[in-house]
């Protein structure tokens, strides 16, 4: 069953250091494109390489033939999808392997190689970004073995995007990297980390390691942001989009260095940044204090986008009964009960013309060999429509 809903607009909440002097953004992307991007956020354990596989071939198939298609992932790896077709397709990872759910005790997802290894394995070109949950025990690099964080950059190689940029020139796109392992708030999490592999002592060394990230994007071409967490500066209520849900008063959660990283590029560039994409702070908050705001417009028409949608598969009510009878003693009790079907998130965006023209939450259902689109939720529309 499909259903299509509308929120009300979103309010802006911007910074003075997020507040642009105005200027021109000229998209650069050829007359009548249309590009869809596929987010995943906060994947907490729950990727399955085939059933995604399955959801993304679906996505990609029912996007219009003349359409490029995208694929963003904020858990820990972001993923670009891009083939060489006139439907192209561009995927990211923000976080593979990020916290649980704060209803949940378990941490099963810390330093997940494994899983990392199965993202890498998707046969689709990729960016991903680590998270704070991908280097949970790892404070320093070890210098006598391969430690997890080791291994999980090695499984992605080129395809992380922290403190980088990966341009795919078929749709004249860009991908900013932000700081890798990223746990929100003020103070940078495995400082020891960062400065052993990327040089960054401080806040303001990793807002410039950002910055240095987009220069020499192609004129062409339009920079999108995919960072672990959300700069800040974009309200401080417990369920701003980076608001901190989990104390009283809330505060603002976001990253210091990502916002000095963005308004240094508006103010001393002509890059166009339609979209900042990121993960972290869940969609569900805490305390059942209701939904988090996923999508903030700002006043220089940036769109910050949260994809952090957790859990992001729902399972029948067959299949939840059967994983947990079999739990102790059926080791692959999940993988056999997948053939009663589950339902996965992910977040579409639609860029036509140089321009986001439409976001939504989207489920699409997996059973067997087929995939359906279930739900869309809309959260953005051009003509003004976002969610609250």
């Amino acid at each position: 069953m499909l259903s299509a809903l509308s929120h009300a607009p979103t309010l802006t909440f911007l910074s003075s250091s997020l507040q642009p002097k105005p200027r021109p953004c000229r998209p650069s992307m050829a007359s009548s494109s249309l590009v869809r991007i596929a987010i995943v956020g906060d994947v907490h354990d729950d990727w399955d390489l085939e059933e995604d596989t399955k959801a993304l071939q679906f996505l990609k198939i029912w996007c219009s033939s003349q359409a490029g298609f995208l694929f963003l992932s904020v858990y820990p790896p972001s993923v670009c999808y891009v083939c060489s077709f006139v439907v192209s397709s561009l995927y990211f990872f923000a976080r593979l392997s990020g916290e649980s759910s704060r209803k949940e005790k378990c941490d099963f997802g810390n330093e997940n190689v494994e899983l990392v290894q199965n993202v890498a394995d998707l046969n689709f070109p990729k960016a991903v970004i680590l998270g704070n949950h991908d280097s949970w025990s790892t404070q320093q690099f070890s210098g006598k073995r391969k430690d997890r964080v080791q291994l999980q950059l090695e499984c992605l190689g080129q395809d992380h995007v922290g403190y980088k940029r990966l341009d795919f020139p078929l749709l004249k796109l860009s991908i900013v990297g932000g700081r890798p392992f990223s746990c929100g708030g003020q103070q940078i999490f495995r400082k020891r980390l960062l400065s052993a592999r990327y040089g960054v002592q401080d806040v303001d060394g990793s807002a410039q390691r950002i910055y240095e990230a987009a220069l020499g994007t192609p004129e062409d071409h339009l920079v999108i942001i995919l960072a672990h967490n959300g700069p800040t500066g974009l309200g401080s209520e417990l369920n701003d989009i980076c608001g901190k849900d989990w104390v009283f008063g809330g505060g603002d959660h976001g990253d210091p260095d990502l916002a000095q990283a963005i308004s240094h590029l508006k103010e001393t560039t002509t890059f166009c940044i339609p979209l900042v994409v990121f993960g972290h702070m869940h969609k569900e908050l805490a305390h059942g204090n209701g939904l988090r705001k996923m999508i903030v417009v700002g006043t220089d028409n940036i769109i910050y986008l949260n994809g952090a949608i957790v859990p992001r598969v729902k399972r029948s009510i067959n299949e939840q009964q059967t994983a947990y009878r079999h739990t102790v003693d059926d080791k692959n009790s999940l993988q056999a009960s997948n053939s009663d079907g589950t339902k996965r998130a992910f977040t579409l965006v639609e860029i036509l013309d140089g321009r986001v023209d439409k976001i939504s939450e989207s489920w699409v259902s997996v059973v067997g060999n087929e995939a359906t689109l279930e739900e869309e939720l809309i959260l953005f529309k051009s003509n003004g429509q976002s969610s609250h």
